[in-house]
């Protein structure tokens, strides 16, 4: 029994440390309402622009517009746990990947006084074939 604790504590540490380095740049982002973010994709031979911003906070909800690669789409997003973030797939997957290079974007706090809502933008890209570049308005 002692040893079958080692074993999956040891198991838990390693799965831990692999899907902690899932993301890379990280970004923290504040916007006030209807300030859009451009971001720059660049990846092979393609450039591409992913573009942002919110509209509306009510009810603890922030209701979020995007586009990317002429799809538009609204979220919105809570503060709890669930309905947090949502994640955009940069490029197609490949043959060499299970799971393809993505953009999380992520509701992190809403302050009141400067009416202004704050974001993490991460990218999940193992193989470093993306790079992002985050325009000015």
């Amino acid at each position: 029994m002692k040893l079958f604790l080692h074993v999956a504590v040891l198991l838990l540490f390693c799965f831990s440390a692999v899907f902690a380095d899932q993301f890379r740049d990280i970004q923290k982002i504040s916007l006030k309402k209807d300030e859009q973010k451009k971001i720059l994709v660049k990846y092979g031979s393609f450039e591409k622009i992913f573009k942002f911003r919110w509209t509306l906070y009510h009810n603890k909800g922030l209701v979020v517009f995007r586009s990317y690669d002429r799809i538009v789409a609204q979220n919105i997003l809570y503060l709890r746990d669930k309905n947090q973030a949502f994640r955009v797939e940069l490029k197609p997957k490949d043959t060499s990947s299970y799971e393809g290079v993505y953009l999380l974007v992520q509701f992190k706090e809403f302050d009141y006084e400067k009416k202004q809502a704050t974001f993490d933008i991460s990218i999940s890209d193992k193989s470093a074939q993306v790079n992002l570049k985050y325009l000015e308005k």
